[in-house]
């Protein structure tokens, strides 16, 4: 997914806050479901993220083009772990892997259906 960075995602010295990063990768995973049609809120539940590690590999600025690329790692019962890079052309910006649980709307940890399951390998592969 192509992002472009606007004046509102920076400093007064141009260069994207740290937590910005998190943000297009979240823009990013939404839209892996979006582009197929289906809601990343399912009937049953959602997904929060349980853990994260960030790395920070070079600053981006205001106007830049960057592309949010996902990776599925791991896909478990309950959950499922994605490696997302930030790139400004053939540069790396960012890189996290993220662990998302899954949650019944009351707030209970969820448990993925077969059906489900395959429907994730096939949004995230």
């Amino acid at each position: 997914m192509k992002i472009r960075v606007y004046y509102e995602d920076t400093d007064v010295g141009g260069v994207v806050y740290h937590s910005n990063y998190l943000n297009f990768c979240e823009r990013a995973r939404s839209e892996l479901f979006f582009s197929q049609g289906e809601n990343p809120i399912m009937e049953e539940g959602h997904f929060v993220a349980s853990s994260l590690e960030a790395n920070y590999v070079k600053p981006a600025f205001f106007a830049d083009i960057l592309e949010v690329q996902t990776e599925l790692v791991s896909l478990r019962f309950a959950s499922f772990t994605l490696k997302q890079t930030v790139m400004r052309e053939d540069e790396k910006i960012f890189e996290m892997t993220i662990k998302l649980a899954y949650l019944n709307h009351d707030g209970s940890i969820g448990r993925f259906s077969d059906t489900m399951r395959e429907k994730l390998r096939g949004l995230l592969s």
